[in-house]
């Protein structure tokens, strides 16, 4: 049977069958996928083969095959720089939802997180949250970022989760499509999901005081099917976003704006760092090309990990 890995806890996969039942699966033997060192081989989105057993008067299933993919989002994972996690598989759309603070997402998550979402052809969306809770003040940031990322291409939505601001909008996008959800902890991931579908009840919980940071309340990746004609995959917070298996010559191309320019620098491998008549530097020095960028890819670049908040929080 033909099956949709809808939850996945490490060693145990609820699968959704053809006939639409839901089973709880295994993976058949010791198997990996070729040429991804993976913590998770069967990501929740997976289309998988499966085949049914009996033990005990309870039927479950053994998974023999994972389908071919058609994209994934991946990243490093914490503490383990050597392997990586694969967060879902097989996205129409992806959601970044963003907060400004209570708890902070900065613009090297941001950027960390887009890049990886090009690379695998995945169309992100920015959900500014909690718009309900800024001062005026902040609220200028906010619409200072939102017409950075628009400029480059990508959509922003402002919205309050709590308070149904904006869900409408969001509704629109998800229709027909599977969706996944994910930002740091504490930004109102699953607030948002159930906002759009109350019957799902998913636990949430209080943001940290003393750290300003959200305490974890999806524990495993999962997905689930909506009454609009959508299905949406819940994730864990994320601390950091590690980006997994460039080459420093192709970071620049997940870059919208930097690869609108790269026709124009002098030299067709330009790194954009110290190379002469290099358009992207231009653009730089004129404006054209935002700084918060810039210093994203040079990090990135250079290979530095995304731990921030692992150096700035005691935990999560």
């Amino acid at each position: 049977m033909i099956g949709t890995v809808y939850k996945s806890t490490g060693s145990w996969y609820l699968v959704k069958g053809e006939d639409h039942m839901l089973y709880e699966c295994r993976i058949k033997g010791k198997f990996r996928l070729q040429g991804i060192k993976s913590t998770n081989p069967v990501a929740v989105g997976d289309k998988v083969v499966f085949e049914l057993e009996t033990e005990s008067d309870k039927v479950t299933g053994v998974i023999s095959e994972i389908k071919d993919r058609k994209n994934y989002i991946i990243r490093k994972s914490v503490n383990l720089s050597k392997q990586t996690h694969i967060i879902a598989a097989n996205i129409d759309i992806c959601f970044l939802v963003i907060t400004l603070n209570n708890p902070p997402t900065f613009a090297s998550f941001i950027d960390r997180f887009l890049v990886t979402a090009e690379a695998y052809d995945i169309k992100t969306v920015l959900l500014f949250n909690k718009i309900d809770t800024y001062t005026s003040e902040e609220m200028n940031t906010i619409t200072d970022l939102i017409k950075l990322y628009e400029n480059i291409g990508y959509t922003c939505l402002q919205i309050s989760a709590k308070h149904k601001v904006g869900i409408d909008q969001v509704i629109a996008l998800m229709e027909g499509k599977v969706c996944m959800f994910s930002g740091h902890s504490g930004v109102g991931k699953s607030t948002l999901v159930n906002t759009l579908a109350p019957e799902l009840s998913i636990k949430t919980a209080e943001i940290s005081n003393q750290h300003q940071q959200g305490q974890h309340t999806t524990t495993f990746a999962e997905m689930y099917d909506l009454s609009f004609n959508a299905r949406i995959i819940d994730t864990p917070g994320i601390k950091g976003f590690g980006v997994v298996d460039m080459e420093k010559e192709e970071i620049g191309d997940y870059f919208p704006e930097f690869f609108a320019l790269k026709s124009t620098c002098k030299f067709n491998n330009c790194l954009h760092v110290n190379e002469p008549k290099c358009a992207v530097k231009d653009a730089l020095k004129n404006g054209q090309v935002a700084a918060s960028r810039y210093k994203s890819y040079l990090q990135i670049l250079d290979g530095e990990e995304d731990t921030y908040r692992k150096n700035n929080y005691e935990i999560e």
